[in-house]
């Protein structure tokens, strides 16, 4: 049996506390200072994923508050207003100035997100961005060393960190690991394949395997039932990283949206683990015995999507971090990065060479 390793995950406290429904009370997590979060962009994700987290977090104990929502629809803000007894505001100065929250999640279009983040932080709220980041690199570097100047804790929306099976991933990956390998299907016509999608695993994999030193890619328009204008559906991606260890990454975008594929595949020496699909964890660690395989049993084991997905540790580390009791687990230059993977692998589509890292050395 794998040994469980939820280094941040509210589950594992809920276990440790004999309380496995999770509304017992936890008098410990209970004392912990009230931190007052907003919202700046309430759409699908944000109403599917971070809000019920939030809500979530608040069932098994933890003092945090939803403050107030922005959203210009009035129709959209009424109903979340209503839902979960927060504001609506059409105006996010105005609940900025008004509410004073500790901290702000930004999920708003990408093309604000440096609008929003640079005027919390310049009131000293802390910040946890939707990826990307931003999709400028300028702003994205402004972003971050103003937060880094200033002590304001300045997060990405990378929850795939805090999924049960990749931080078991990562607590046992391989020493000294040589490969990694991805594969990551999209389906969605309308979410851009790297920055909407593959973002995520450029993120796992330097999470996995620490900084890419070069970005080499090859790509095609294969199909043409993609009605978006993205220069490519299908992309190969070849990474050399700073240990000197190798990977590869291959993405599509014209897969089936109800049958998507994603692995992770991680090689040391006489080793290696994978993770498919953001559920099944596989290690093989030596020539003898069975490999050790977990997955969570749906539904007997009390996981919710919003845990599962990495969501609820995501904030609750946002929340412990602005406390001062934790450090973030992504950064925002972990964003950052992430981004500029897919920048590198534009530029190498397109110039067709190898594109060594950072780009703002060049």
């Amino acid at each position: 049996m794998l040994e469980d390793t939820y280094a941040h995950s509210p589950i594992k406290k809920m276990f440790d506390n004999k309380d496995v429904y999770g509304i017992a009370f936890d008098e410990e997590r209970s004392k912990k200072r009230l931190i007052r979060l907003a919202i700046i962009g309430t759409g699908g994700v944000a109403q599917s994923k971070h809000i019920p987290a939030i809500m979530r977090l608040k069932t098994i104990w933890e003092p945090v508050d939803l403050a107030g929502i922005c959203v210009r629809s009035e129709k959209q803000g009424k109903k979340i207003e209503a839902m979960y007894r927060t504001k609506w505001y059409n105006d996010y100065k105005k609940m900025l100035d008004q509410e004073k929250p500790d901290g702000v999640l930004i999920l708003s279009p990408d093309n604000v997100h440096h609008e929003h983040a640079m005027a919390c932080m310049e009131k000293g709220i802390h910040i946890l961005v939707e990826k990307p980041l931003t999709r400028n690199m300028d702003e994205g570097r402004e972003m971050c060393t103003y937060a880094d100047k200033h002590n304001i804790v300045l997060m990405t929306v990378s929850n795939k960190r805090f999924s049960p099976p990749y931080l078991r991933a990562k607590k046992m990956l391989p020493k000294n690991p040589a490969l990694i390998s991805a594969k990551f299907n999209l389906g969605y016509d309308y979410v851009d394949i790297l920055e909407g999608g593959t973002i995520h695993i450029f993120d796992l994999i330097r999470y996995f395997m620490g900084d890419v030193k070069t970005v080499s890619a090859v790509s095609t328009r294969h199909y043409n039932f993609n009605k978006t204008d993205y220069i490519f559906d299908n992309a190969s991606i070849n990474l050399e990283f700073c240990t000197g260890a190798v990977g590869n990454v291959y993405t599509i975008s014209t897969a089936l949206s109800l049958k998507p594929w994603e692995r992770v595949e991680i090689y040391g020496e006489k080793s290696w683990i994978a993770v498919e699909d953001q559920r099944t964890l596989i290690v093989n660690d030596s020539e003898e015995g069975p490999s050790k395989i977990w997955n969570p049993v749906f539904p007997n084991t009390l996981i919710f999507d919003e845990e599962f997905g990495g969501f609820m540790g995501l904030i609750e580390n946002f929340v412990e971090c602005i406390r001062g009791n934790d450090k973030p687990l992504v950064t925002g230059w972990d964003g950052y990065k992430a981004y500029e993977l897919a920048e590198a692998t534009h530029r190498s589509v397109k110039e067709k060479k190898v594109i060594e890292l950072p780009l703002n050395r060049q």
